[in-house]
This record gives C-alpha cells, structure tokens and sequence, in this order.
C-alpha cells in the first residue's frame, strides 16, 4: 500500500491533497525564504489520527512538517526535504475554558483572534499579541512573544501543559495545571520554541488574565531613537505598568501616515499602553508624562478614547503591509534580533545607519521594552546585488548583537534563516541541543533542516 492509500485510510480521500495548488499554498510562509513543495498536504482532526500520521511516516521515513496559518517568517514550515506538510486547520477547538484555574485547553489550529473573542463571555483574554492572527500551535512552536511581553511575558510563560505526539507516535504530556512545579525537567520549556523538532502539538493548555478595567495609550515623539529608548528604561525602572511600548521610526512613521492617511509628527516614535484601574491609571499617566518629559520628549498625546487607541495600535501592527503597499513588486524582509537593555538604543542607532549605508528601502519598529527590535526591509528577489546587501546587513546587526551578549532573533524564530547562527551563538551547549534532538528523533524527521542543524 502506497504512502497516500495509508493516509486516505487514516483520514480519509478529503483530508489528503496531492493537488498542486493545495502543495503550492503549502510550501512557503511570509517570508522571503525559497518555497519547497511537500510530497502530500494532511488534514487531521484529532490526536489519534496526528498518532497514526506519525507512524506512517515512521514507516516509510518521510519528513514530518507542522503547517498552523502559514504566517512564520524564518521559513519554519516550508518543508526542503518533501514529505507530509500536517496542516493543523481542522483542529481548532476551544476544548475547555476553565475561568476558576484561568486557563484553557485548545487545539494547536485555534488562532489567537478566534481565542480571545471566545474569551471575552468570561472577562478573560490571552495576552501574547505577535500582531499577526496566528495559530496557538504555531505561536508555541515558535515561542512567539510581540508587544504585550513586556507586561505579560512570552509564549513560554503562558504555557501549563502540552499534548505531544513525539516522532515515535508516542503521546506525551509536558506539564500540569499548577501555576508552577519544581518535578522533573522543564519539559514544557523544551518544547516550546522548538519548532516542530521535537513533536506535534495536539493540545495546549495556557494562561489566561483578566481583561483591565481601563487602558490608556500614549504616543511620545523624540528628537532621536536613542533618546526614545533611554525614556523607555527609565519607564521601566520607574515600575510604571506598561502593558506595551513600541518603538517606530521615522521612515515608517512616514509609510503609516501615506497608507493610513495619518498625520503623526515624522520622528521617532513610542507608542504605549498602559493596563489598570482608573485612579491607578491616572496617576500612572501623569507619572509617565513627568518621565517623558525628563527624558526631553518632544510631543506627547495620550489617548483614553478606545477608538482613538485601536488606531494607534492598528497603525502600529500595520506597518509591514504599509511598506508592501508602497513598493510593489518588492518583497518584503524582516528580521529580528533582541540586545541587552544597555545596548538597545546604540544598536537601533547602528542598524539605522547600515540600513541607510546599504541603500535598502525600509524601518525600524522594536519592542523596546524587552529589548527587541525589528527591521523591514523591501527588497526585488530578482536583484541578485540587492538581496546580497539585505543579506549582508541581515549579517552585520545579528553580529553585531551577539558580539554584546544579544541573541540573532527575539521572537521570530530560527527557522532556517538563522540556522547559521546557532553554534556561534549558543557554542557548547549547541552540541547538547543536537543529542536532545536526536534523542527524541533518531531519523531526523521532524522539520528536518530547522533549528537544529544535523549532519547527514
């Protein structure tokens, strides 16, 4: 019996496509990295049926790729070495809220948005807002984050528990309930952010907050980034609540005021947002402007109005299909690394400048923060000279963060465009990441050639 006639047995003749469009739509994400095309595209429903997925791969040693929505930008799931592409779209249910415990159990195919709307009925939300409406699954398996972790964390603190299919078909569960435990390894840790290298994930049990009673939002503008993000430290040591505070750039503040029809003043900009209650909020707002204006803020606009908010932080979560909309047929690049707080504002200070020097159209947002900054590059694919500059620019900011003790991507991922960077980075402890690797996948059949890269 073929690979496709087991699968069609398991599945059934719809939740298996060998059809061309349906393989095309699978072999890429939003990332420049070159498409590949899987040998057939799954559509599971349940964990038994990922179980018996696994097996038949097992059997015939076909590489084994997890597929959420597609929105991943190191090229996590563009599967380079064909086989099954697991598409996880069919399984998107809210199994069970639990209000009491605040947490809830969902399958790895629920996105973010379709979450929180759920939510809502209980006075609850999930607060990890990598600005995308990505899957749960693929927010885990890339230990996504975004502009709420400063106040809330990252995907790894959310997450109490996983349901995991290892590439033995074995089912597993990494963690409990409880809200912490000193038993056995960090087996949730492990997983996630491991990027589909380990196993499947069929059942994910997260945190959940309360929705704050009031929020305001503030935009600040300031005569250089590097005085914005000295501001933002001492936000920060202040013990200011901020919920969120990002950083843009002049060139996208720019592109977001053409695209949006806006008319923020054109300097480097934070945008906050402040989480509470209303007299706690208050003396926080004017705590915020005293330290603002101490650290020479040019303008400030603090905005309480929820209609005046959403377009601040639609602004904000718009900005890389503000640069796609303004340079047609170029192709959009981002990438990210995450510095120390003593480093930030002389490393957006310096990528700046190599992204002029480089002659490449694009900006700088960051999660100030927690220390992360991004930058969008636009660049023609069909320029070779243009993609070796993106690309060498690329190069230099990653070294540039981990010569100070950053890491080569905040919240992103390694996918394989970091790949290279991953024994320079982590040095001996690389060795051990590839001996838990190949403990767990002897065959090398999950997402084979991502974050972990193994000799043939």
């Amino acid at each position: 019996m073929t690979v496709i006639e087991q699968l069609i047995k398991v599945l059934e003749p719809s939740r298996v496509s060998t059809n061309q469009t349906v393989l095309e739509q699978h072999s890429k994400d939003e990332s420049y990295h070159e498409p590949a095309l899987p040998q057939v595209v799954v559509y599971p429903k349940t964990t038994e049926e990922v179980r018996k997925i696994v097996k038949i791969a097992n059997h015939h040693q076909l590489p084994v790729v997890a597929f959420g929505i597609g929105s991943s930008l190191e090229g996590h799931v563009i599967p380079y070495e064909g086989g099954i592409s697991v598409d996880f779209s069919q399984m998107n249910q809210i199994i069970e809220v639990n209000p009491e415990n605040f947490t809830v159990r969902v399958q790895p195919g629920v996105t973010r948005n379709q979450l929180n709307e759920e939510l809502k009925k209980y006075g609850l939300f999930f607060p990890v807002d990598p600005g995308a409406d990505a899957t749960i699954g693929g927010m885990t398996a890339t230990n996504a984050s975004g502009t709420t972790s400063v106040r809330y964390g990252v995907m790894r603190d959310q997450v109490r528990n996983l349901e995991v299919v290892l590439p033995n078909g074995e089912i597993i569960q990494t963690g409990s309930l409880a809200v912490k435990s000193s038993s056995g390894y960090h087996l949730n840790g492990l997983f996630v952010g491991s990027e589909g290298t380990l196993g499947l994930f069929t059942e994910i049990t997260i945190q959940l907050y309360g929705i704050p009673e009031a929020t305001l939002a503030s935009r600040a503008t300031f005569e250089s980034a590097n005085d914005a993000v000295k501001a933002v430290i001492s936000i920060i040591s202040a013990g200011i609540p901020i919920a969120r505070v990002e950083l843009v750039d002049e060139e996208s503040i720019k592109q977001i005021n053409k695209v949006k029809e806006t008319s923020y003043p054109v300097a480097p900009t934070l945008f906050i947002e402040l989480h509470g209650n209303e007299a706690g909020l208050k003396q926080d707002a004017e705590f915020l402007e005293e330290i603002l204006e101490h650290e020479g803020v040019k303008d400030i606009a603090i905005e309480q109005d929820q209609q005046a908010r959403n377009q601040l932080w639609e602004a904000r979560h718009f900005m890389a299909y503000a640069y796609i909309q303004a340079n047609p047929g170029k192709k959009m690049m981002v990438t990210d690394v995450c510095l120390p707080y003593t480093e930030l504002a002389d490393g957006i200070v310096e990528a700046r400048r190599a992204l002029d020097e480089a002659g490449i159209v694009g900006g700088i947002v960051g999660h100030v923060g927690d220390g992360n900054y991004h930058v969008i590059m636009m660049i023609d694919l069909n320029d070779e000279e243009e993609v070796k500059r993106a690309d060498e620019f690329n190069e230099h900011i990653v070294r540039y963060a981990l010569e100070r003790g950053g890491t080569c991507t905040g919240e992103h991922g390694v996918g394989v465009g970091k790949l290279k960077y991953q024994e320079e980075e982590h040095g001996s402890s690389y060795e051990l990441m590839k001996t838990i690797k190949l403990a767990i996948d002897p065959h090398n059949l999950f997402n084979p050639g991502k974050l972990i890269k193994l000799e043939k």
